[in-house]
């Protein structure tokens, strides 16, 4: 009798856990949205550089990754890119909402930042992550938009109202904020006609022999982006590197085409832009270094180039700089001739403002973001 009721009880439990079983399949299964990528690089011991993206116009969101795949694959290096992101949809790229960069805690194991953001407006503990990061005085590449990259409005609640663009306030040393005083030079003007003069770079002649050149014919560099103002002369120690002809387009306006009718093959030397100024009497700088020192902190090392935009990514030259730069910025030996081929099918966006409603309708996927193929 006893085993009777011993088998039954084996049978009843066994039963029980079954039934536990089926009931744990048929709860639904909520994947955790990935909210942002990592490429590991080809040791333990690899330098991480962190990439941090967030333009309204530009589309870092699909430059940084490319950029980290290249740098993953052909040269090592564990990449780690973030991206904007409105909190009521993680894992969802949206270029718009500017309070909020998931995963900046990365900057505090970085050995490298590479910043392509606009207009930031992050809430403090985000920021801490950059401030810790330029105290410490560690390498930084900054693109296009990064010279204006944060940006705070009067009524925001905020201990970095300095990082600001154009900022006035009473910490002097910050004035006109994070892009003078780190990079060299803030927001300033659009150079070129927008969207209807690109830009070729060509070399200083300062600058031929200078590792972050190698492997780049002088001219080789084009964009579609045009050329940005600066003030000249850069200020410290500022080095051009390249500098940026205005091109006038041979063909004609279009919307619709990724470069707005543009082509690589256009020559011409513009004479002026829009607004009558002439630019090309005197070049400015698209790529320069500069070394930087935050109040407090420690010195370090800077490269920026104001091209970079995702379409800009298309041309071998512009990989090459970016590249070039990552190992000059890190005091690692500058390839002869980096390996920047692009990773998988690359298709950029063509640059330009978009209206929220599209980044809902869009539902980008940082997911969608990482696949790397042969």
């Amino acid at each position: 009798m006893k085993k009777i009721i011993y088998l039954v009880a084996i049978a009843a439990l066994f039963a029980c856990k079954e039934q536990k079983k089926e009931d744990v399949a048929q709860e639904p299964v909520v994947d955790t949205p990935k909210q942002w990528l990592v490429f590991e690089g080809n040791s333990l011991n690899s330098k991480h550089i962190v990439l941090v993206s967030g333009d309204e116009e530009y589309r870092s969101e699909e430059a940084l990754p490319q950029l980290a795949k290249i740098l993953s694959k052909h040269h090592g290096f564990k990449c780690t890119v973030l991206f904007a992101q409105n909190p009521d949809t993680p894992g969802i790229v949206d270029a718009n909402y500017v309070k909020n960069i998931p995963g900046l805690e990365a900057l505090d194991v970085a050995d490298m930042m590479v910043l392509f953001t606009r207009f930031r407006a992050l809430p403090d503990k985000q920021m801490q992550h950059f401030e810790n990061y330029l105290k410490a005085g560690k390498p930084l590449i900054a693109i296009r938009t990064a010279t204006h990259a944060f940006n705070f409005k009067e009524d925001d609640t905020t201990n970095f109202a300095h990082y600001s663009n154009g900022y006035s306030g009473d910490k002097t040393e910050w004035t006109d904020g994070f892009g003078r005083l780190v990079l060299g030079e803030k927001w300033d003007s659009h150079h070129g006609h927008h969207k209807h003069q690109s830009t070729r770079g060509v070399m200083a002649e300062t600058a031929i022999s200078h590792s972050i050149a190698n492997g780049i014919t002088s001219g080789s560099i084009w964009g579609a982006t045009d050329v940005y103002g600066v003030r000249l002369p850069l200020p410290g120690d500022s080095e051009p590197i390249i500098l940026g002809q205005v091109i006038n387009r041979a063909g004609e306006f279009d919307e619709n085409d990724l470069f707005f009718g543009m082509k690589p093959t256009d020559t011409e030397l513009a004479t002026e832009n829009n607004t009558g100024l002439k630019v090309n009497d005197v070049l400015m700088p698209i790529a320069w270094t500069k070394s930087y020192q935050i109040p407090g902190g420690t010195k370090g090392k800077a490269f920026t180039s104001t091209i970079g935009a995702a379409s800009d990514m298309l041309n071998e030259s512009v990989r090459r700089l970016l590249v070039n730069g990552v190992f000059w910025a890190m005091e690692l030996p500058v390839p002869e001739n980096a390996n920047v081929g692009l990773i998988g099918t690359y298709k950029p966006s063509a640059y330009g403002f978009k209206t929220e409603a599209y980044w809902i309708e869009k539902q980008l996927k940082i997911s969608d973001l990482e696949t790397i193929e042969n």
